[in-house]
């Protein structure tokens, strides 16, 4: 007797040949089927099944992605990650749409490149209608930050939330995870468009399996307040362990609840010290005493 496994349609159990060709069940990966009449007639009987299986592969892609930072959450100078908030320790430079840390800023200025970008060495604008001029040409470029940028600055300055959603949306398509955070939060909120929970989820799961920390910690939230915790607690131990201060102390008070392990605590607070850590430097150290931080 044969041991070798024959692969057959699940519906009909044609086996798989040369004339017949079996295609998986693209949600599950459980199943193969020999038509779409086929795996039409088998649905109902696959269908629970198949929705515990996706939920499953889904979960393994949510929470093994997304571990290291966001490609633009690092300072292009020293190649550190930014501390959070990053607006409070880093600068948008609308030149070149990039994210400079407030040190190498402070450097570059007592280098002599006080009148210039840090980054790219363009001179840097006078006034706001020189800003965006700038940031247009990157928008034109197609820069997904300049891109998100100008989005939020349609947002919060020019109160036309429906050019934000246009315009995040077209950055979130060309890879901008804060985007992504952007575009949640509106659909959570309710701003500027229907409040749509399930949408703003699924916008901070896309940005958080891109590195966004901050989307990663309002996953742990919206666990939270479905009293999944243990699901909460995990989106928080990722973030923590970028340096997101906040997702700590979460955590920390998910222990003292009884929510969370001590294990989990424990991972999260020398996560988030050793993120810290690996994020200073005396250039940074020397801004905070610059400014009295």
């Amino acid at each position: 007797m044969s041991g070798n496994h024959v692969e057959a349609c699940s519906n009909c159990g044609k086996e798989g040949s040369d004339a017949v060709k079996l295609k998986n069940c693209t949600a599950c990966f459980l199943v193969k089927y020999c038509s779409v009449d086929c795996q039409k007639t088998h649905r109902k009987q696959h269908k629970k099944a198949c929705k515990k299986r996706a939920a499953e592969l889904r979960d393994e892609k949510l929470y093994s992605q997304g571990h290291e930072r966001a490609e633009g959450s690092f300072c292009p100078l020293c190649v550190l990650a930014i501390p959070f908030p990053l607006e409070q320790h880093a600068t948008f430079r609308a030149c070149c749409s990039k994210l400079v840390c407030n040190g190498c800023s402070l450097a570059a200025h007592k280098g002599g490149l006080g009148e210039s970008c840090p980054f790219c060495r363009s001179p840097l604008p006078k006034n706001r209608e020189e800003t965006l001029a700038m940031a247009q040409k990157r928008v034109a470029a197609k820069d997904p930050e300049a891109i998100c940028q100008r989005g939020t600055h349609a947002k919060f300055n020019d109160d036309d939330v429906p050019r934000a959603i246009e315009l995040l949306t077209e950055a979130a398509e060309l890879g901008s995870a804060t985007a992504l955070y952007e575009l949640g939060s509106m659909y959570m909120k309710g701003e500027g468009v229907a409040k749509d929970e399930a949408k703003a989820v699924e916008c901070w799961e896309l940005a958080a399996m891109r590195g966004c920390a901050e989307s990663r910690h309002n996953l742990g939230a919206s666990e939270t307040k479905k009293r999944k915790y243990d699901r909460a607690a995990r989106h928080f131990l990722i973030a923590a362990k970028m340096g997101h201060k906040d997702s700590l102390d979460v955590i920390k008070r998910m222990f003292a609840n009884g929510v969370a392990t001590k294990a989990q605590y424990a991972e999260a607070l020398k996560g988030c010290h050793d993120a810290v850590e690996e994020m200073k430097s005396p250039d940074r150290d020397e801004y905070k005493k610059w400014v009295g931080m």
